[in-house]
Order: structure tokens, then C-alpha cells, then sequence
């Protein structure tokens, strides 16, 4: 799978499912998921948005699967995806780097993989 226009929307609900944890307890839910759009939002362009506009660099990139704000990881010095996450209570972003097809939920700090059948290619 790729991060190309479409990337995670698989055949579940919303396209995504929590990955498969041995070391969790029990197996993990993302109630969030139900929250997701009949369709993803437009496919970003550009950068983070917040760094682009104030001279700002980035590590990696992260889309919102909400509205699709593209900011920028936690390992980049403004970690813009997060604070989207935190002040517009969208919770789940994916990767939006190429040939990644990954998802995080902020909220619940769970790993989400495309729901493809129980096939999973994260990069």
C-alpha cells in the first residue's frame, strides 16, 4: 500500500483497524474510528501547514483523517499534527509519507494499520 490519494481506506468501517498488540493485555478498540468520513478528506499538498507559514521545518508529515490538515510529526520541532489533535479533537492522523500506510490515534495511543483483510505492509 502506498500514502497515494485514498491510502488507508480499506474494506472496514472507515478503512482502518487497531494493529495487533502481543504485549497488550487484552485487545485494544479505537472508538474514534466510527467518527471517520464516508470519504477521506482532499488529499493535502504542500507541507505542515503551521511551518510553512512560519518558516518552520519538519521530520515527516501526518494528515488529519478527519479534514486532512497535514502537520507535521512529533519529532519535528512544532509537532503540529498533535497539537491539530489536541485543540480540534480530531484524533487520528496517517502518515503522509510516501510508501508509509500507517495511522496513529492520539487519544487512545493506538497503532492503526488499513483494514485490508489481515493483510498489513506498513513500509
Amino acid at each position: 500500500m502506498n500514502g497515494g490519494p485514498g491510502a488507508g481506506r480499506g474494506a472496514g468501517p472507515g478503512g482502518w483497524r487497531v494493529a495487533p498488540d502481543a504485549g497488550r493485555a487484552r485487545e485494544a478498540n479505537c472508538g474514534h474510528l466510527a467518527a471517520l468520513p464516508a470519504e477521506p478528506p482532499a488529499e493535502p499538498a504542500g507541507g505542515c501547514a503551521e511551518c510553512l507559514a512560519s518558516g518552520g521545518a519538519w521530520v515527516h508529515l501526518r494528515a488529519c483523517l478527519l479534514c486532512g490538515h497535514l502537520g507535521c510529526c512529533d519529532s519535528s520541532p512544532g509537532r503540529h499534527a498533535w497539537a491539530h489533535a489536541d485543540t480540534s479533537g480530531h484524533a487520528l492522523a496517517r502518515s503522509a509519507e510516501p510508501g508509509e500506510s500507517w495511522a496513529w490515534c492520539y487519544a487512545d495511543e493506538l497503532f492503526l494499520v488499513p483494514d485490508s483483510g489481515g493483510v498489513t505492509d506498513i513500509g
